[in-house]
């Protein structure tokens, strides 16, 4: 399923988001998958509040990743225009630029996690008996911190090149032995069909651990792929010396994927202490089984806009409007489809979902109520998901950053801390908030794709009336 760069001018749009959305969207799916499976294990073999510990633990998580992501997207962005421009050599020094800046940012985040571990976590509403758990489990994490942020932005990188299939592998390689080793370092015991295993009963640390060592995996794969002499970016040492014009570009226009994990990290610290006071443990507790369960659902759809990016980056760098339209319409078109599907299955078998995390009878029946009311406008997000993509596929980062910003930052945190306040609704004004927060969000972003398609048909309208005057008789 790898896509050359030239293909991402010629081949029919429809033939080449499939080639490039599919090895994503099967990547982000397993990834999703051992985030479900991986609370699923802890759940059973821990217990509930080990799921409550892995939601405070979670959006630190996250927030890892929006370094990642601010520094793979920003410079896939420009990758992407670069290679469509054929402008190999300034491609190739971005590379160079993404993966300097983003050792620097692990290493930070590495130190300074580690040394204010209490303070994080109790910001992020960790009760006292969450805390343990939730300690436990991050420790072990800010260890693979550099191994994970490399992977993620190397990932993007290399579906600007067109070479979805590799960055596909990449992550199926680390979820996949993440999911094999979860249950010999969790549990003490593995009860097979014909025989049992003894295992290393670490608990929730060795979920973390296992966690590692697949990043560690994934990053000798990826290392493996960029010196085998089969990438298209060629970085050399000189390449990874830091510029301030190309890091700006990297750092501005991913900052808009970045501010996404940022204010979802503000957003779990409003959530999660407002869940702490309506709540308690076990709201917090069915948040973190949920909200897992969310976020799987969206994985196909983050596949779609993956795939779209480099097709979009690369004809408006070709100045090929016609296919930048056509591939923002079929994405939406796709998105929904799939958001549609998940919702479907998500309405109709909320009790079973749950039950399969744990068997609390509190939390499966407050669970699946709260599991149905949180998805009620999921059909409608993946228009949301396109055109944030859009706006950084175009290199135009500050729509990106307020699409970015609007669903959970601009929107739900403050109807998280005002709805519970209202006709005295505490709990379950905190689970309405979401798809209030939801439709919202999808109609704002859908006004901002419609204006910017109209701009897009206007500079091409333009070029091709001057080309037409400037044009030898």
């Amino acid at each position: 399923m790898q896509v050359s760069s030239k293909k991402l001018g010629t081949e029919k749009i429809g033939k080449l988001l499939l080639r490039l959305s599919l090895p994503a969207a099967i990547a982000m799916m397993v990834n999703g998958l051992y985030n479900v499976i991986d609370t699923i294990f802890i759940g059973q073999g821990v217990g509930a509040l080990a799921i409550g510990g892995l939601a405070i633990a979670f959006p630190i998580q996250m927030l890892i990743m929006g370094f990642a992501q601010m520094v793979g997207i920003g410079a896939s962005s420009a990758i992407s225009r670069f290679l469509g421009s054929n402008q190999v050599e300034k491609a190739d020094r971005v590379a160079g630029n993404a993966y300097m800046s983003i050792f620097i940012i692990s290493l930070i985040f590495t130190i300074l996690g580690s040394l204010f571990v209490d303070q994080l976590l109790t910001l992020f509403g960790a009760t006292e008996k969450l805390l343990p758990y939730a300690k436990d489990y991050i420790e072990v994490i800010f260890l693979g911190t550099v191994f994970f942020s490399f992977a993620v932005t190397s990932n993007n990188i290399i579906r600007a090149e067109g070479n979805a299939k590799i960055a596909m592998f990449s992550m199926i390689i680390g979820t996949g032995l993440n999911i094999l080793l979860d249950p010999f370092f969790i549990f003490g015991q593995l009860n097979l069909i014909w025989f049992t295993l003894p295992g290393l009963d670490m608990g929730i640390q060795g979920a973390a651990t296992a966690t590692i060592i697949s990043q560690f995996a994934s990053f000798v794969y990826i290392m493996s792929y960029m010196y085998s002499g089969k990438s298209s970016i060629k970085v050399e040492l000189d390449h990874l010396k830091l510029k301030w014009e190309i890091i700006k570009e990297i750092f501005s226009v991913g900052f808009s994927a970045f501010s996404r994990s940022a204010t979802s990290t503000i957003f779990a610290i409003v959530v999660n202490n407002s869940l702490r006071i309506y709540g308690g443990n076990i709201a917090i507790t069915i948040f973190g089984i949920v909200n897992r369960i969310i976020a799987f659902l969206f994985m196909p759809i983050i596949g779609v806009v993956q795939g779209m990016q480099p097709i979009v980056g690369y004809n408006y760098g070709a100045k090929k409007i016609a296919r930048v339209k056509t591939g923002v319409k079929l994405s939406i078109i796709v998105s929904t489809i799939l958001a549609t599907l998940g919702w479907i299955v998500g309405e109709a078998f909320p009790v079973t979902i749950i039950k399969v995390f744990t068997q609390n009878q509190t939390i499966i029946k407050e669970g699946a109520t709260v599991f149905r009311i949180m998805i009620a406008m999921v059909p409608f997000i993946g228009i949301q998901f396109v055109g944030g993509t859009l706006f950084q596929s175009l290199g135009k980062a500050v729509p990106a950053i307020i699409l970015s910003l609007l669903r959970q930052f601009i929107i739900l945190t403050p109807l998280i801390l005002i709805t519970p306040r209202l006709f005295n609704l505490g709990l379950m004004g905190v689970w309405i908030s979401f798809p209030i927060a939801d439709i919202l969000a999808v109609i704002i972003t859908f006004l901002l794709i419609k204006s910017e398609m109209k701009k897009i048909t206007a500079e091409k309208d333009t070029k091709t009336k001057e080309d037409y005057e400037y044009e030898p008789a």
